[in-house]
């Protein structure tokens, strides 16, 4: 019989799970909703663009199985992200916005977390 804290880090998994497929549904309908045109993009900017979203994605699929590295891999995409644009383009990223489309490796971190917490394997 699972305990209330290995039901717990299943139901936190799941909710990642099905928030990270949302945000990288969303994201990719941002990037190929529109006409792209990779020529009027600079190389700072692509390697901004490499950090968020391409980055976060990466770390979101990844936490599917690793779920500590995954989230790990999505908040250095995002701090990335933040020093390229903002600090080295200067330009203003600011709003919660970013911060949304992260919030399931927040997610995968708190499961993460609880799994770790019981020596016994959670599993889905």
């Amino acid at each position: 019989m699972r305990s209330r804290q290995q039901i717990t880090a299943l139901g936190f998994r799941w909710l990642a799970r099905l928030t990270s497929l949302i945000s990288i549904g969303m994201l990719a309908l941002f990037l190929f909703g529109e006409p792209f045109h990779p020529t009027q993009i600079t190389a700072r900017e692509w390697i901004g663009l490499a950090f968020f979203p391409a980055g976060v994605a990466i770390g979101m699929i990844i936490a599917w199985w690793k779920e500590g590295a995954g989230a790990a891999i999505s908040f250095a995409s995002l701090l990335g992200f933040y020093t390229i644009f903002g600090w080295l383009l200067g330009s203003r990223v600011s709003g919660p916005w970013f911060l949304v489309f992260v919030s399931p490796a927040f997610l995968f971190l708190i499961a993460w977390f609880l799994s770790r917490r019981n020596p016994r394997e959670v599993t889905a």
